[in-house]
């Protein structure tokens, strides 16, 4: 697992945030966070490619986490919201990226950012996403434990 992706995923969840939060144009965010220091070593391409590739597929990202979730999108909690959305993002458009890494670094993000308790939350719905997008990868991983 890169740093400089678990960098990114962490820049990315902050900008898809303030997007969400402010509406702002996803051109002046990439420049504000390109600006900062802190994003020294981090995966540029991939930060770029998950905060302007979640806006993109907002409505295909919501529709599928909407089928897992117990709410509507709108009411989770705007942070755990920005990662469940980067999750799925990365789960249906990042086939090469293992799904347990996605969950563990989305878990990761929530521990962070989210509320008390919103890793677990993150958690249950991204792993029931992934058996639903990733049938086989998940499969071919619950064989290899029962071995």
């Amino acid at each position: 697992m890169s740093g400089n992706r678990t960098k990114a995923r962490r820049h990315a969840v902050q900008a898809i945030y303030q997007w969400q939060m402010t509406g702002d144009d996803l051109s002046e965010i990439d420049r504000q966070f390109l600006e900062m220091e802190s994003m020294v070593g981090a995966d540029l391409v991939y930060f770029k490619d998950l905060l302007h590739g979640v806006p993109s597929k907002l409505s295909e990202l919501d529709e599928f986490a909407g089928k897992f979730i117990d709410r509507a999108i709108e009411s989770v909690d705007p942070v755990e919201r920005a990662i469940l959305r980067m999750g799925t993002y990365e789960l249906k458009h990042h086939p090469e990226i293992p799904y347990r890494v996605v969950i563990n670094e989305s878990v990761e993000l929530a521990k962070v950012f989210g509320a008390e308790q919103g890793h677990r939350y993150i958690n249950g719905v991204l792993d029931k996403l992934a058996r639903h997008l990733r049938q086989e990868e998940v499969k071919a991983a619950g064989k290899k434990r029962s071995h």
